[in-house]
């Protein structure tokens, strides 16, 4: 990537994700979720001053099928990540990309004007962002 060349956040993120309730059963979640691409379910706002939560397939990996539990059982607000670190649109993906090294992420909400626009991944950066640039 050359110096002159910014590349954004919004150029390089998903537009298609799951927008789901945290009452909702892991097991109704699955079944409403349309964007398996997107490797997590973004866990909606229960009102303006609650924040956004989010459930990654790996987490449901992790604490529903690792342990044994009933799907049908498990509701989400008990297995979710919440509040979320959520992404400027505007933001360089060097930074965002240095940001989810320092925090352990591997994919973020991107919110604008306090809505999910998007959802962006390392693999995103690298495959819509570097790998353009080569």
């Amino acid at each position: 990537m050359n110096e002159t060349t910014v590349v954004r956040v919004r150029d390089v993120m998903k537009h298609n994700f799951d927008m789901i309730d945290g009452k909702m059963t892991v097991r109704d979640a699955l079944n409403a979720m349309k964007h398996v691409e997107t490797k997590c379910l973004i866990v909606d706002k229960r009102n303006q001053d609650d924040e956004y939560g989010m459930v990654l397939i790996s987490d449901i990996a992790k604490q529903v099928l690792a342990k044994d539990r009933a799907p049908e059982r498990v509701n989400i607000y008990e297995i979710m990540t919440k509040p979320v670190m959520s992404i400027d649109p505007d933001m360089d993906i060097r930074y965002c990309a240095r940001m989810f090294e320092q925090f352990g992420l591997s994919r973020a909400p991107v919110v604008e004007n306090d809505k999910v626009i998007g959802i962006v991944s390392f693999t995103d950066m690298v495959l819509k962002g570097v790998a353009d640039q080569v």
